[in-house]
């Protein structure tokens, strides 16, 4: 997957028809089409992932929809990354397009809906109503991997496996767990420490953005 967007610099969509050209040339340049400068070369990616947290929210529905139209012989899988508090400032009108295949909810920076031992209640909530809002495949609880990895929303590879995965696993549309980021990931360990009763895990590797 090629994540598009990021916490970093400006970007936004000015149109449909812009939205339409970006999607055609993600299509063209990364997925399953054809263009004389590709930058991966010959590989072929899956799909992309929306992981926007800047700009206006307009057209990036139009986005997924023409990303989504390319899916031919071989499907365009779509992602998003989105911030816990429903609905997202960016992307409720693309999530509401039903198109995504997995969305990983970023349960952290984010006080309303985190995990907190004294009030798992505000992250519950927030869990429900994403499972229960969205129609997409399958939803990931987005964690950091470390204390370093972000200013807050931490939970402890132990706390994780005693009490917040039996809650989420509990719904149908639970998926994994998605990690930020995967250098503290490695400092940390903790992937291997979850691996066993995660189910799936995903990690974001910082590569820039598009």
């Amino acid at each position: 997957m090629l994540s598009i967007g990021g916490g970093e610099d400006s970007y936004s969509l000015s149109s449909a028809d812009d939205a339409w050209s970006v999607a055609d040339y993600l299509w063209n340049n990364f997925l399953g089409g054809q263009s004389n400068s590709r930058p991966l070369g010959n590989a072929i990616l899956d799909g992309i992932d929306f992981d926007i947290e800047k700009g206006s929210s307009n057209y990036y529905a139009a986005l997924a929809r023409r990303l989504s139209e390319h899916s031919g012989g071989r499907k365009v899988y779509l992602s998003a990354a989105p911030q816990c508090p429903f609905p997202d400032q960016w992307l409720n009108d693309a999530l509401s397009t039903g198109l995504f295949d997995y969305v990983w909810v970023q349960f952290y920076n984010n006080p309303p809906c985190e995990y907190s031992t004294s009030s798992p209640d505000k992250f519950k909530n927030s869990w429900n109503q994403w499972t229960s809002s969205i129609k997409a495949g399958k939803f990931y609880v987005g964690l950091p991997a470390s204390r370093a990895a972000a200013g807050d929303g931490y939970v402890p590879s132990n706390v994780l496996i005693s009490q917040v995965l039996p809650f989420v696993k509990s719904s149908s549309k639970y998926g994994g767990v998605m990690l930020w980021d995967g250098y503290h990931d490695v400092l940390s360990k903790y992937s291997s420490k979850i691996k066993a009763v995660s189910e799936i895990i995903f990690v974001e590797i910082i590569a820039g953005s598009l």
